[in-house]
């Protein structure tokens, strides 16, 4: 199984550079994971302590991110590499300040692994939640590296646990710990003799609930509030909009738009769909935004701390591949509303389960749960109660984690 591995990602590589001809993102990975290993070479500091972090993209930056700045406050002799698989993670966040080097990471074949690992020498390796490279994972267990997954969650019907999958699942023994979310992780792990592991939940709750202790104050979506009842779309894709504009029409309510994609040809497309006064974050100022009926959020970086203005979260995805991040609205204690591709989100169904969320998938179901949360005052009150309380009892993942990884210390 191995020799057949090497021949897919050598063929995925070849795969990536033909795409880079027609996608400015498979450029971007292919240029990234060519160059890594020569810019690891001229930019890595000798003779230092790194703990390797890798994360795909950025939602899993966000989960890893509570365990860098824990290293960085309780460990600060320690240096952190960085490395992404996805662009989208890389080109956000390559100037990341507590990483001390930041780079994609090579493909996955044994020679980029033994280099990358030779050039690195971390003392110990930490990958976030889906990240099972097996090359890299060989390399390091065979360098007796600790390497740690956190915040992972399996299945019974990923391929570590199929008929054919013994090669796969043979890689889970290369990790010293393994960090699950769940019981049913666990008792999955349990079931297939994998002892190296425990119940410590998910870091993101703890990222979430560190945000919002201390959110970013934006006037103008305070100003553009005011005394209305807001409701807010969060990472927004098309599908999200058609479902929701319509409802806009229709309510005195404020709203504000935050699309998964902010090119200006995506914007001028969303602005024409608008029959309402509506403007652009970036163009405005509070004086002006308070006319307005529809906010577009043009900007990076801010969401997180937008849905704290917010009475009603909707979240986009829900129509596409899956759901964005819940948590950062949830944790504002607003209801949470998202379209109905959201099964393999664990806090998504927990949520909908525990009655701070919804999930809507036609217009009807949007008008008839927008009203009654807008009008009912005892029924949002309910609902809000229960989203603040699920994030409240879920934080703490992230010491429970560093207890584990630095007990030898």
């Amino acid at each position: 199984m191995g020799h057949i591995y090497s021949i897919f990602i050598h063929l995925y590589g070849w795969l990536i550079y033909i795409a880079s001809f027609f996608s400015s993102k498979a450029k971007l990975l292919y240029q990234g994971q060519k160059n890594t290993l020569w810019l690891t070479e001229n930019s890595i500091e000798k003779n230092q302590r790194y703990i390797w972090v890798h994360a795909s993209s950025l939602g899993e930056f966000e989960q890893g991110r509570p365990i860098i700045e824990a290293i960085k406050q309780h460990y600060p002799a320690y240096k952190i590499v960085l490395s992404f698989f996805s662009p989208s993670g890389y080109e956000i966040r390559k100037d990341y300040a507590l990483a001390d080097y930041v780079c994609y990471l090579a493909l996955d074949t044994k020679k980029n692994a033994v280099k990358f690992i030779e050039l690195v020498q971390p003392v110990k390796a930490i990958f976030i939640k889906y990240e099972f490279w097996p090359n890299y994972l060989q390399v390091l267990h065979a360098k007796k590296i600790e390497t740690y997954i956190v915040s992972a969650i399996f299945r019974k019907e990923q391929v570590f646990f199929a008929w054919y999958g013994g090669w796969y699942k043979k890689l889970l023994y290369n990790f010293s710990h393994i960090f699950v979310q769940d019981q049913a992780s666990y008792d999955l792990l349990t079931k297939h003799n994998i002892v190296a592991k425990s119940i410590a939940g998910d870091t993101r709750f703890d990222r979430v609930a560190s945000i919002a202790s201390e959110p970013q104050h934006l006037p103008i979506l305070e100003a553009f509030k005011q005394d209305k009842k807001l409701i807010i779309l969060g990472s927004s894709w098309e599908p999200d909009e058609h479902l929701l504009l319509e409802y806009l029409e229709t309510q005195d309510c404020k709203f504000a738009i935050a699309p998964h994609h902010i090119e200006p040809e995506r914007i001028q497309s969303l602005l024409k769909k608008i029959g309402k006064q509506t403007v652009l974050y970036s163009q405005t100022t509070p004086d002006d935004v308070k006319y307005a009926d529809c906010l577009i959020i043009n900007t990076i970086g801010i969401l997180s701390s937008v849905y704290r203005y917010a009475d009603i979260a909707y979240i986009g995805g829900g129509f596409g591949v899956g759901i964005h991040n819940i948590l950062e609205a949830a944790v504002y204690g607003i209801p949470v509303v998202f379209g109905p591709n959201y099964h393999k989100f664990k806090e998504a169904i927990d949520l909908v389960a525990e009655g701070g969320a919804f999930t809507v998938k036609e217009y009807s179901e949007v008008e008839i749960l927008f009203n009654k949360l807008l009008s009912d005052k005892e029924y949002y009150t309910a609902t809000a109660t229960k989203s603040a309380k699920f994030v409240q009892e879920r934080v703490g993942a992230t010491p429970l984690i560093m207890e584990q990884i630095f007990e030898r210390i």
